[in-house]
């Protein structure tokens, strides 16, 4: 067992150093956000920091980088106040990860990586056509982050598009059905395998396995 202390740590090289401070948190969600300025250019970057952040309201958060550079995806949000979130899919990760190249806020990343915007009536911002679950939200709350000046964004869901394949009867969506893909680190993707689906836990009551039909 390798141990790396705070030293080790302080000392490596910034790009060694960022894959393996990434690398920690395991496996992460894939998905692509997408924008649109007041100019009407589209935007979509991958973002891996998506998470819940409750059912009721129905809030997302993400984390975005500090904006010492330009972040379009931000602005845009601060602009709009809209924007989406795509599940990427095994057929689409590898344009997904060239949209984390920069480009310039007029160049459309649709068009240069190959992806298509999607416009539903009553949703500003563009959904990603080839992505199998994709929400749409409005945004709640932009908080900077002191410690390390990144960006915490909330949005509250407005709209969900899934493929009926992955939907359950309990509101379940079997992601793996979907083929979305996770990522670890900054640059590797992988498909899961599902071990179970497991009962609501209860002090006085042994798990049981659900069927993934539920």
């Amino acid at each position: 067992m390798k141990h790396i202390g705070f030293d080790d740590i302080d000392k490596m090289e910034q790009r060694a150093r960022a894959h393996l401070i990434n690398s920690l948190s395991g496996f992460k969600s894939a998905n692509l956000v997408a924008t649109i300025s007041e100019d009407g250019h589209s935007n979509v970057a991958i973002i891996s920091s998506c998470f819940h952040l409750g059912a009721s309201p129905a809030l997302m958060g993400m984390v975005i980088r500090p904006d010492s550079v330009p972040r379009d995806t931000l602005s845009n949000i601060e602009q709009i106040g809209c924007y989406t979130i795509n599940h990427v899919s095994a057929n689409i990760y590898r344009q997904a990860h060239q949209t984390s190249a920069r480009y310039a806020a007029e160049v459309s990343e649709f068009e240069k990586v190959g992806l298509s915007a999607e416009f539903v009536a009553g949703i500003e911002a563009p959904f990603v056509a080839q992505s199998q679950l994709k929400f749409s939200l409005e945004l709640r709350e932009i908080m900077p982050l002191a410690i390390n000046g990144t960006i915490l964004v909330i949005g509250e869901i407005t709209h969900i598009m899934v493929d009926e394949s992955g939907l359950k009867d309990d509101g379940y969506i079997d992601i793996e059905a979907l083929e979305s893909v996770a990522v670890s680190g900054l640059d590797s993707y992988h498909q899961t395998q599902r071990l179970a689906r497991l009962s609501y836990a209860k002090p006085d009551k042994a798990l049981v396995t659900l069927p993934i039909d539920a």
